[in-house]
């Protein structure tokens, strides 16, 4: 247990895996391009870099010399990450895996393309004329998506054709990387949203957490919640196309697979190869988190089981517009309310709807639970 993980991108995903690889006495390396990042303050070592600078890369990773390269966001020199692997250094999953997954268009080319998964229809842009054609071609409503992004930064719903230029420009306002293309999809009248959690063991083996439904707003997850409702059929087709995914991409470790439910079929969304943002409920509902998950996937430890507690959701605390200097207030009176707990994620400024930290409850049934964690999060201001 001498291993040491360096982890690229430390936000509050990065915070808590840190905190699972510190309960076995890692030695781990927290690295992003801001000083006091979430996963920064419980790390042993940090580094400020920007992750596209492939020589700064290569600079900490012979300065720390890691055993376990863990990505946590899309800003990454992918090309050095080959590099590292061809160095004897594990990169979780694979470095292929990252390098894919990294990119929507490389992601959905393997899912329809090769894997024959069932996609929206959608098309590629890289200046706002392309876009105007592939929005006339797809139709509206559409999604407009940076191929590189996160957690919904620069997704938008385009309702009429005269939107492309306003998707453009809020797009590129949200992209990560140095890759400025866009993906448009049509818009799938869907149920429900669900993210599938699904961890690769080193042994081939595939594990499923249970389905985690989330509710979206502005391309970003404001609930999550576990179980979602979905039928056993409909989870079975899904646990089929997320297994093969997975299995492609190789490696070990936890993937957030998401799809979209419409009432006769199952879409394949999008993937990412480490934990997800809706999993923060898993924090709550179970004994191993999804932090607790990827690491056992990493270092190849076993999986005997997942001991659910009860339904339970997580609900988002957003700041309402960029400062760094601000309070936040409300966190007694959000922890009154029965089962509650809250994550603080410690960052160190703030912008319009940057996520700060989660409210969890569980209780009975999942949407009692949701009620209750979204009345805390309420409670919960950032001034």
């Amino acid at each position: 247990m001498n291993k040491k993980i360096m982890l690229l991108g430390s936000g509050e995903l990065g915070k808590e895996f840190v905190i699972s690889a510190q309960r076995y006495g890692l030695t781990t390396v927290a690295v992003d391009n801001y000083k006091g990042a979430p996963a920064m303050q419980v790390a042993d070592h940090s580094e400020v870099i920007s992750m596209l600078d492939g020589d700064a890369l290569s600079t900490i990773v012979e300065k720390h010399k890691p055993d376990i390269i863990v990505p946590e966001v899309e800003s990454i020199r992918t090309s050095k990450l080959f590099e590292f692997e061809k160095q004897g250094i594990q990169v979780v999953p694979t470095a292929f895996a990252v390098d894919v997954t990294m990119d929507r268009q490389k992601v959905r080319d393997i899912a329809e393309k090769e894997l024959k998964l069932k996609t929206a229809k959608h098309m590629y842009a890289t200046n706002e004329n392309e876009l105007k054609e592939c929005i006339d071609k797809i139709g509206t409503p559409c999604i407009v998506k940076p191929l590189m992004s996160s957690s919904g930064k620069g997704q938008s719903l385009v309702k009429k054709k005269s939107g492309y230029d306003k998707a453009w420009k809020f797009a590129v306002n949200g992209m990560r990387g140095d890759v400025k293309k866009v993906i448009v999809e049509e818009f799938i009248k869907f149920d429900s949203e669900i993210t599938l959690l699904t961890v690769l063991q080193k042994n081939g083996k595939v594990t499923f957490v249970k389905p985690i439904g989330h509710r979206q707003e502005e391309g970003d997850y404001r609930e999550s919640w576990l179980p979602a409702k979905i039928s056993k059929a409909k989870l079975e087709k899904a646990k089929k196309m997320a297994s093969k995914m997975v299995k492609h991409l190789g490696g070990s470790g936890l993937f957030g697979v998401e799809f979209f439910i419409t009432k006769y079929d199952v879409y394949f969304s999008e993937l990412s190869p480490r934990p997800h943002d809706t999993g923060m409920v898993t924090l709550k509902s179970q004994d191993l988190s999804e932090f607790d998950l990827h690491l056992r996937a990493i270092l190849g430890f076993s999986i005997p089981e997942i001991k659910y507690f009860s339904p339970s959701a997580s609900s988002v605390v957003l700041a309402s517009k960029a400062s760094t200097d601000f309070k936040i207030k409300g966190v007694e009176q959000a922890l009154k309310k029965k089962s509650v707990e809250v994550r603080i994620f410690g960052k160190p400024s703030t912008r319009k709807n940057r996520r700060m930290g989660v409210c969890l409850a569980s209780a009975k049934n999942a949407k009692e639970a949701i009620k209750i964690a979204k009345s805390a999060s309420k409670k919960i201001s950032v001034v």
